[in-house]
């Protein structure tokens, strides 16, 4: 399929399509931030991933399934390709590969390895794939998210190496499948329910079976109110309300723009957990979380004061 021409450059939003976007983009970041939370307490307690993954599509499988029955799989517009793109940057492959991940390193290191590397690894895909072009601003803002989420995520180092290395290479590995999703979306010109429905009722289809017949079933050693908690936050939160507002974000932002975004997790991570936990942020993080909202700021595509327009020319 040929790139439309509002795919051939990635131009700074308007005021109002920023401030949507962006609140669409953060709304669903924050629930990604407490669905790795989720997963990471599930694997570490009585759940596995495959169980996660499998609780997760069944129910929003059958949630979305009548989205898909009326509007297909979108194949004339994904093509086979954008189509298994969707479904494994949105489907069950990557839930089960950041799950996996979380069992051997923490969710700080998942924040900055898995959300921190988004945008830029959407930014490089899109450039290929979109021609959306790269600004000097914007190359600021990915530098400013990758060092401010190296900061806060506590990766030098020392954090790397033994087990660990497992799930930092997954949590990569996870980060480009999401980015395969982004800029799918993005080049088919798919809304996110939509997308986010073909991922769920495919996943259903083809994993779930999977599960039964070969995975040990853990779903039912539970208490009900574990289970009917994670049911909510993957099966309802993650899987549907998320990605329907990152595809929302998308569309109104373009993919590199929307996907700058992803790298508020860590710093929501630590916001979250003053109420939730009193823990407060040292003055190392909050210098962490100036430089990430800084670099998100830049590389999203917000608007810019006259004088400084210069730097978002293409390079």
């Amino acid at each position: 399929m040929a790139n439309r021409p509002e795919d051939t450059a990635q131009e700074r939003p308007s005021g109002s399509h920023f401030i949507v976007g962006a609140c669409c983009a953060i709304a669903a970041v924050a629930i990604w931030a407490g669905w790795l939370v989720m997963m990471r307490l599930g694997v570490t307690t009585t759940l596995s991933a495959p169980d996660l993954t499998a609780l997760r599509f069944a129910i929003a499988g059958p949630l979305l399934l009548p989205i898909v029955l009326r509007r297909g799989l979108a194949i004339d517009r994904l093509g086979w390709p954008g189509l298994a793109a969707v479904v494994i940057g949105a489907g069950a492959p990557v839930a089960l590969i950041i799950g996996l991940g979380l069992r051997f390193a923490p969710v700080a290191h998942a924040g900055v390895l898995y959300q921190g590397i988004v945008p830029l690894a959407v930014a490089c895909l899109a450039a290929a794939v979109l021609q959306e072009r790269i600004t000097a601003i914007r190359k600021v803002g990915l530098l400013f998210v990758i060092v401010g989420g190296s900061i806060i995520g506590g990766l030098g180092v020392t954090a790397f190496g033994g087990p660990q290395t497992v799930g930092h290479l997954l949590f990569l590995t996870a980060a480009c499948m999401t980015a395969c999703y982004t800029v799918a979306v993005r080049r088919a010109q798919i809304d996110g329910l939509h997308a986010a429905a073909i991922a769920a009722v495919v996943s259903l289809l083809v994993y779930l079976p999977i599960y039964i017949a070969f995975v040990e079933d853990g779903l039912f050693s539970v208490p009900l109110s574990d289970l009917v908690l994670q049911a909510l936050y993957q099966g309802v939160l993650t899987a549907t309300v998320s990605l329907a507002l990152y595809g929302r974000a998308i569309q109104l932002l373009g993919a590199s723009n929307a996907a700058a975004f992803v790298a508020l997790g860590p710093v929501m991570a630590v916001l979250v957990a003053i109420p939730a936990l009193d823990e407060w942020p040292s003055r190392v993080d909050w210098c962490a979380i100036a430089i990430i909202a800084a670099g998100v700021y830049f590389a999203s595509g917000g608007p810019l004061p006259p004088r400084w327009r210069g730097v978002a020319s293409p390079l």
